[in-house]
Formats: structure tokens, C-alpha cells, sequence
């Protein structure tokens, strides 16, 4: 399984997080809807005070209508009641209302710029990071977001004005019962402080873990067909057994500390109520409080048990939030591709496709490390087929992937047309540049779409026909829906060298002026590959292409032949020139020429 700097194996400390500093740098996605989430708010802190006003109703009745025994001002008082307590339900449904729309917005602008800024972070980042990593981010992490911005952001507000509001309407009934209730509020503080600090670690670890869970299980679903063809059901079903249960451990453990600090906020509130009224009960006793007054008093103090106990999962909630919000920016504040250096077009850098002083590092190998391409200069004229030759592990691919701009050179430069392509937009360098990988990648998508991802958006049938012809996928039209026909995820529903050719037909759709193909005839049979071969002679008589080959076939369809070895271009010629002057050249072709046998 791939590890990223995310995973629960490889984390700096976090304790020194500041949760609020964090959470405030949600503010430039909650700016366009502050005034629906203020609004709502304040209509909340309304309908909140509006249920303190109720042990005020009931002081009155208390004192007035069932003292002096009056039917019909115990009826009005009724009526006041339900009143309130109808106005509470309607406000609390218009916050609702309120809320609901702008932050699903929210959610849905948050998830769309994470798209797009994966699509713009270089391949090495990809390579580092578990894609459940980031699926988790761009799922279970935003609706995490979404929901503390609907209710734990908006009560914990709420609920401190409404303990405030009531503790002073208690402390002006009266003063000494208001002290008895507010003895436990240094314990209560001195505990949500250590929660919040111990939480907050245990939430980070929890949704770390549930990302590594979700690699498990992407990684088994395109993978079953090894899992069962190597009969590894078990041992991968033993790993999701294990990350489940350090996954369950850590949401016992979330659980535990819930426990106890619900333990600390509901028994000492709920003893300081229980003292208020045995104090209370005495005072009215000897005549010194109404009995409407320790009424009032103790259903205020009920009234604001539920702020109170709700501090500890809108503590919870919120820990979770800012857990999610470093998780999101941690992707977010990765840099993307590096435009790099405006040079202008070099008049006598030659045209076609050259390599000057290329090297080329990757960003996270060891720094005593050798590099995998060194000092590699070399010339593709324009119009000119060069094939790419080398022992395995030599740096084809590699070097392939520095012309499309999927890793930067280390140092050096890459021209198209004398224009060094750190000049060019991505967009522009790629609508030069087409690519055909070694493994072929397809989209759950039609034949059609896939083979069209490579041209530009006015491209229709006609240039559908043409690159099908090219890499000789008229399979496409025996298709239950010709090429329409959906291939699935990853294309597995059809035969590698079938994907194979749609993505060779990808790469050839748009007429590039530069082509790069690597090995793109290897899933081929003989038969099919000459057919392609032929097909493929026509394209590339128009064009410049680099392309990476492993077998003699593969290797005349191009004017001339680049050995590189050792991460270094070791020699270049006609194919029949190298076979007989360089015997690293010949050795290559006689094992490729013999496993063809």
C-alpha cells in the first residue's frame, strides 16, 4: 500500500494546533453566505431566548393566577406559553432553512476546487499520496465541514449567549441560588479544555485511519482480479480485518472521552440544580423567595441544561471540523505545477524535439541518490521518428514523461520548435503533444469519449474513424453498442491489447505535431501489430515522435535509434548502424528478437 505524509505511519505533531486558527481558514469559502449564516444565527439566539422567557410566564402565573386562584389568567397564561413555544419551533425551522442551501454550496465549491487542484498538482505528488487518502478528503471530510458550519458553529454561539442571558436572569432572581448553580463552571472548564486537547489528537488519528481503510478498499476493487487469481482473498481480507479494528479502537477511544466529559457536564450541573432547590425549598420555607420565583429560578436552570450538556459534542464536532480543514488544506497547499521560467523561443536551439543538458532527479529520492537521467542531449528533427532503446530500468518512461511536462527536468531544458516548454501554458504543450502509455488507461466511459479525450473539443465522427483505422480498433464497431458501448472502469471489460489500441487511437486523434509513445505495440499480437505497424508508418510520416521500443518491429517503424543507458544517451544511429558498432545495442535486440521466437 502506498504511504503518504497523511497516513497515520508517517505524522508530525499536531498538538500545538490552534483549532480556531485553523477553522478561520474556511472563512474565504463561508464569505458569500455570511449573511444567511449571520441571519441565521441570530434568529437561533432569538428563538433561545425566547425559552428563557417561558420561566418568566410561569413566575408570573405562580405568583398571580394560581395564587389567587384565577381560572382565566391561568388560561392566558397558557396561552403565552404556547405561543413562545411555538414562535421557539418556527425560528428554529427558518435557521434550518436558513442554512441549508448556501452551505451545501459551500461543500459543493470546496469539493470542486479539491477537484481541480488535484488535476493541477504534479504526478509526483500523486505518486506519493494513497488515493483514499484524498477520496476521503474530498468526502467524508467536507460533509464533516458542512455539518459543523450548520450546527455546531452556529450553537456554539447560540448556546454561550444563552448561558449568559439565563445565568443573569438567575443571578437577578436571586443571587445566592445563582452562585449555588454556578459552582461547577470551573470544573466544567478546566475539563472541556483537557477534552478538546486530547480529542483533537484521537479525531486526527480516526480520520487518517479512515483513509487507509478506503485505500484497502479501492486497492481490492480494481485489484480483484489478482486477489482471486492468486487466491489472496484472505490475507487482503485479514488486512482490512486489522485496519477495521485500529479503526474501531480509535472510535472507542473518541467514545470514552465523550463518555467522560459528559460524565463531568451532566452530574455537577445536575447536583448544583438539585443543591439550588433543597436551598431554594428553605428560603420559601422561611418566607424570604416566592414560590413563582424558585419556579421561574429552576426552570431557567432546566432550560439551560441542554446548552450546557451540548457542550461536549459541539466541542467534539468542532475538533472533528478542524481536523477535516487541515486534512483539506494539506492537499490544497500543496504547490501545483510549477509554470516555470518565460523564456522566449532560442532561434538557434534547432527545431523538432531536443533535449539540452537534461537531467532529471525525483523531488523525494535521497539526496545522495544518483540521478535517473544525466546530461542527456538529444535531437529529433522535425518530421523525424527517433526510437528510444534501453535495458529495463534505464529511464525510457521517464524521460518520455518530461516532454508532456508530467515531471520537471532537474536541470537543462526541453525544446519544441527551439521554444523551451517551460514557456508554454500546460494547455498549449499538450495540445502539441500527444502521449500513448505503456498501460493503457481508460475511463468509465463510451469508446467514443475515451478515443476523443485526445482531440480538441470540435472533433467529431471523422476524426473518431480515422484514429480507430490508425491503431486498427475497428473491434470498436462489433461492440453491443458500437462505440458507444460503455468499457467500464479501468476498460477491464476488454482485452488489454484492445485497450491498447484505444489508447494509441487516443493519442493519434488530434494530429499532434509531437508524439510520444511508449511500447505502444506490447499487448499486440504479431498479426495485429503489423497491421498497426503499417497503419502507424502513415502518422508518423507526418509528425515527430519519440517513441520508447523493446522489439525489432518496433524499432524500424523509426529514421533513427537513441541507446540509453545508465541514465545517459550512450549512443545514437540507424538501427543497422547500431547493431553493428555498439554491442549493448545488439545484445538488446537479440534477447528481444529471441523472446519474440
Amino acid at each position: 500500500m502506498v504511504t503518504t505524509r497523511a497516513t497515520t505511519e508517517d505524522r508530525t505533531d499536531r498538538s500545538d494546533r490552534s483549532a480556531v486558527r485553523t477553522l478561520l481558514r474556511l472563512w474565504p469559502y463561508v464569505r458569500p453566505v455570511r449573511s444567511r449564516l449571520f441571519t441565521a444565527a441570530s434568529v437561533a439566539i432569538v428563538a433561545s431566548c425566547l425559552s428563557l422567557v417561558i420561566p418568566l410566564v410561569l413566575k408570573w402565573m405562580v405568583d398571580g393566577p394560581v395564587a389567587d386562584r384565577d381560572p382565566a389568567g391561568v388560561w392566558l397564561g397558557a396561552l403565552y406559553l404556547l405561543l413562545l413555544g411555538f414562535g421557539e419551533a418556527l425560528l428554529f425551522g427558518l435557521r434550518r432553512w436558513l442554512v441549508a442551501r448556501p452551505l451545501a454550496g459551500v461543500e459543493a465549491a470546496m469539493r470542486a476546487d479539491l477537484y481541480r487542484h488535484l488535476q493541477r498538482l504534479p504526478v509526483a505528488f500523486h505518486d506519493r499520496w494513497a488515493s483514499g487518502q484524498l477520496l476521503s478528503r474530498g468526502t467524508t471530510d467536507l460533509m464533516l465541514l458542512r455539518m459543523f458550519l450548520a450546527f455546531p458553529l452556529t450553537f456554539l454561539v447560540v448556546n454561550g449567549v444563552t448561558v449568559f442571558v439565563g445565568v443573569i436572569i438567575m443571578l437577578l432572581q436571586d443571587w445566592t441560588l445563582g452562585l449555588v448553580i454556578l459552582a461547577p463552571a470551573v470544573p466544567v472548564m478546566v475539563t472541556c479544555f483537557l477534552f478538546e486537547k486530547r480529542y483533537a489528537a484521537v479525531a486526527r488519528l480516526a480520520q487518517d485511519q479512515v483513509g487507509d481503510l478506503t485505500t484497502v478498499v479501492e486497492e481490492s476493487v480494481l485489484g480483484i482480479r489478482i486477489i482471486k487469481g492468486f487466491g489472496r482473498h484472505r490475507s487482503q481480507a485479514r488486512v482490512f480485518r486489522e485496519l477495521s479494528r485500529t479503526l474501531r479502537g480509535t472510535e472507542l477511544r473518541k467514545a470514552r472521552l465523550l463518555a467522560g466529559i459528559w460524565a463531568v457536564i451532566v452530574t455537577l450541573p445536575e447536583v448544583a440544580i438539585g443543591a439550588a432547590l433543597v436551598v431554594g425549598v428553605v428560603q420559601v420555607a422561611d418566607g424570604v423567595l416566592s414560590a413563582g420565583t424558585l419556579v421561574a429560578f429552576l426552570s431557567t436552570a432546566l432550560a439551560l441544561r441542554w446548552p450546557v450538556e451540548s457542550i461536549g459534542f459541539l466541542l467534539a464536532m468542532s475538533q472533528e471540523a478542524a481536523t477535516a480543514t487541515e486534512r483539506y488544506f494539506e492537499v490544497m497547499d500543496e504547490k501545483p505545477e510549477d509554470p516555470g521560467v518565460r523564456a522566449a523561443a532560442d532561434g538557434t536551439a534547432g527545431l523538432g524535439l531536443r533535449f539540452h543538458d537534461v537531467r532529471f532527479r525525483y523531488p523525494d529520492a535521497p539526496s545522495d541518490a544518483p540521478a535517473v537521467l544525466d546530461r542527456i542531449d538529444l535531437h529529433i528533427r522535425p518530421g523525424e521518428s527517433m526510437a528510444l532503446v534501453g535495458a529495463t530500468g534505464s529511464g525510457k518512461t521517464t524521460l518520455t514523461a518530461l516532454v508532456p511536462r508530467l515531471h520537471e527536468v532537474t536541470s537543462g531544458r526541453i525544446t519544441l520548435d527551439g521554444q523551451d516548454i517551460r514557456a508554454m501554458s500546460r494547455e498549449e504543450l499538450r495540445s502539441l503533444v500527444a502521449v500513448a502509455f505503456e498501460e493503457p488507461t481508460l475511463f468509465s466511459a463510451s469508446v467514443a469519449d475515451n478515443v476523443l479525450m485526445g482531440a480538441s473539443d470540435g472533433a467529431g465522427k471523422p476524426e473518431l474513424e480515422r484514429a480507430l483505422a490508425v491503431a486498427q480498433a475497428d473491434f470498436a464497431h462489433a461492440l453491443p453498442h458500437g462505440t458507444e458501448t460503455q468499457v467500464g472502469e479501468q476498460g477491464l471489460s476488454l482485452s488489454g491489447g484492445q485497450r491498447q489500441r484505444l489508447a494509441l487511437a487516443r493519442a493519434v486523434v488530434g494530429q499532434p505535431r509531437f508524439l510520444v509513445l511508449d511500447d505502444p505495440l506490447s499487448a499486440l499480437d504479431v498479426h495485429t501489430e503489423a497491421a498497426v505497424e503499417a497503419a502507424l508508418r502513415e502518422v508518423l510520416a507526418q509528425t515527430t515522435a519519440l517513441i520508447v521500443a523493446h522489439r525489432p518491429s518496433t524499432v524500424l517503424l523509426a529514421d533513427r535509434v537513441a541507446l540509453l543507458s545508465g541514465g545517459r544517451i550512450a549512443a545514437v544511429g540507424t538501427h543497422h548502424e547500431l547493431l553493428h558498432s555498439n554491442a549493448e545495442y545488439a545484445h538488446l535486440m537479440a534477447g528481444t528478437e529471441e523472446a519474440d521466437r
